[in-house]
């Protein structure tokens, strides 16, 4: 984790950090969102690399798949709890058996497959 503050994004449009390992899965998200106007962060493909994005810098709220090739997301959901980020769930699963997975409670999951409507009135309630 770095010593400084990640930063904001010079622009107006809501920045969305997206962590999703299945790549036509991510593209296919980051394109809904960016035709809504959206900025995306990422997309993230492992938790290193979602953890990394965030120590650079700092979305406006995030999608997360719940497991990542195996790895459960519960650093990166920790990470953007600290950050006051909010964050919706994108997974095929209700149930996240891991340990920490306290963490995910209160977000809301979209569910796969990921619907744009859908993802878009979640994001708005997560910011709101």
């Amino acid at each position: 984790m770095s010593d400084t503050f990640p930063q904001r994004l010079p622009d107006d449009r809501v920045s969305v950090l997206v962590v999703e390992d299945e790549m036509i899965i991510a593209l296919d998200v980051q394109m809904m969102l960016e035709d809504n106007g959206y900025r995306v962060l990422g997309p993230a493909g492992s938790v290193d690399g979602a953890l990394r994005l965030l120590d650079e810098l700092c979305p406006d709220v995030a999608v997360l798949d719940g497991n990542l090739r195996g790895r459960p997301i519960i650093p990166v959901a920790r990470r953007l709890r600290s950050l006051e980020i909010p964050f919706v769930l994108s997974s095929a699963y209700d149930i996240f058996p891991f340990d920490g997975s306290e963490i995910l409670e209160g977000a809301e999951n979209i569910r796969k497959p990921v619907s744009e409507g859908r993802l878009l009135a979640a994001l708005q309630r997560a910011l709101s």
